[in-house]
């Protein structure tokens, strides 16, 4: 009798993968982990959004495209008349022998152009006169003028614009040089 109670128990060893040994192990289908449900959640919500997202810059998108081709639309709508009064000035022009009414015509046309686009926030740049600034302006050439200071406009070969406080387009200029530069002279050339 005393002999089978001195006998030990056998040991139990932990699988490999399983709970750790004397961790109480719970039914064999516990349910799904709430970690991986709440990483499932988020997943699905981060492609919802994925998506919301891909929609919201498609729809930006034709929008943008949208408010151009108006805003085209009613540029449009108003050099409409400016082609207008030139059809009508080019006809006059046509029945009569006058060249003062073409010039009168067509200086009405040129105002109304003029009046279009400043309500477009388009505005003529003021450059003879003013130091050249290559931001603003273009130069095309340069010429010698001895009674202007250096870097001076001359003249505006075409004519810039500014749009509301950006360039438009530059103006395309002939700056002043004070002298010719030494060496460069019909005296320096000596042959």
């Amino acid at each position: 009798m005393g002999e089978a109670a001195a006998t030990p128990a056998p040991e139990r060893t932990a699988e490999p993968g399983g709970p750790p040994e004397g961790a109480a192990s719970g039914a064999p289908d516990a349910g799904p982990d709430p970690r991986e449900q709440e990483i499932a959640r988020l997943n699905d919500r981060l492609l919802r959004l994925a998506a919301e997202f891909e929609n919201y810059k498609k729809r930006v998108a034709r929008d943008r495209v949208e408010w151009i081709r108006a805003a085209n639309e009613g540029l449009l709508l108003e050099l409409l008349p400016v082609l207008d009064n030139l059809e009508r000035a080019l006809a006059a022009a046509r029945k009569s022998d006058s060249t003062g009414a073409l010039v009168e015509g067509v200086d009405l046309v040129l105002r109304l152009f003029q009046g279009v686009l400043e309500r477009a926030g388009v505005k003529p740049m003021d450059s003879v006169g003013q130091p050249f600034d290559p931001s603003l302006h273009q130069a095309v050439a340069v010429v010698e003028a001895p009674e202007v200071p250096d870097g001076t406009v001359l003249e505006e070969v075409q004519r810039g614009y500014w749009i509301h406080t950006r360039v438009l387009r530059p103006a395309m200029v002939k700056v002043a040089r004070a002298s010719a530069p030494a060496g460069t002279g019909p005296e320096d050339r000596s042959a």
